[in-house]
């Protein structure tokens, strides 16, 4: 199963949200492998000790195809997770890539050679519908998608499931979305109640049973190159990424 996790929203836990659920896989036997697509990279820098001393990153696999993605792949801090590294050169891509007649195919014809190593790949997309959000979208088998429960929360999801669609017509007929995860939640608002209940009247049984609440010790943990699992194992963020991974690992098995 590849899973991109996506949305064009900023600031709605996306990266945060792949880290963890990526460990929560790892942690629970899984072999998985973490695509860091993103130029801030984010989830390199969150879960790699020392990206720069591996020589190759994402940028340099999709610019030279013949060049094979296990350069880019280094060891995270969580045990059975390995990670595509990413750096800024990425953003440099769309450029390069605009025109090349297999621009949108570039992602999973390099990831091909890996897959039958690892029981989930999950990839990090930018907080864009552009090229490399393409790329993932092409690549992937589902889609995770990651809402911050708030006012404007369902803001731009027209233009993501269009883009959807597209692509299903065009170049991925049997991409699915493997569910809607609510994050940056806060129970006590009524705000956060009115939104959880007009993103279950839009997405009804693909929304998670599991919401990701507002957590410090979440945001922390980046800063230490950990995952909560290892950062704050007891945490209440903890429970509920483990929880998202249990709820996945059952909806892979239907």
């Amino acid at each position: 199963m590849i899973i991109a996790v996506t949305n064009q929203k900023g600031g709605v836990g996306k990266t945060t949200t792949a880290v963890n659920v990526s460990a929560a896989l790892a942690l629970s036997g899984c072999r998985v492998l973490l695509v860091d697509a993103d130029s801030q990279a984010h989830s390199t820098k969150s879960c790699v000790k020392d990206p720069n001393s591996n020589e190759k990153s994402l940028y340099d696999v999709l610019m030279h195809p013949e060049q094979k993605i296990q350069a880019a792949i280094m060891k995270s801090t969580i045990p059975g997770l390995d990670v595509v590294i990413s750096r800024v050169s990425m953003a440099k891509l769309e450029s390069s890539l605009l025109g090349q007649i297999d621009g949108h195919f570039r992602l999973k014809d390099v990831l091909e050679p890996v897959r039958e190593r690892y029981e989930f790949i999950l990839i990090d997309t930018p907080p864009t519908l552009a090229l490399i959000t393409l790329n993932a979208l092409v690549a992937a088998s589902h889609l995770l998608i990651p809402i911050q429960a708030s006012y404007l929360s369902l803001e731009g999801t027209d233009d993501l499931l269009e883009t959807i669609e597209k692509v299903r017509r065009v170049a991925n007929p049997k991409l699915q979305i493997l569910g809607i995860l609510i994050t940056l939640h806060d129970s006590r608002t009524n705000i956060a109640r009115d939104v959880v209940e007009r993103i279950q009247r839009v997405f009804g049984e693909k929304v998670f049973h599991t919401y990701i609440s507002k957590s410090v010790k979440i945001e922390e943990c980046p800063a230490y190159k950990e995952s909560i699992f290892t950062y704050a194992g007891n945490s209440v963020g903890a429970l509920q990424y483990k929880k998202v991974a249990e709820e996945i690992l059952k909806r892979a098995k239907n």
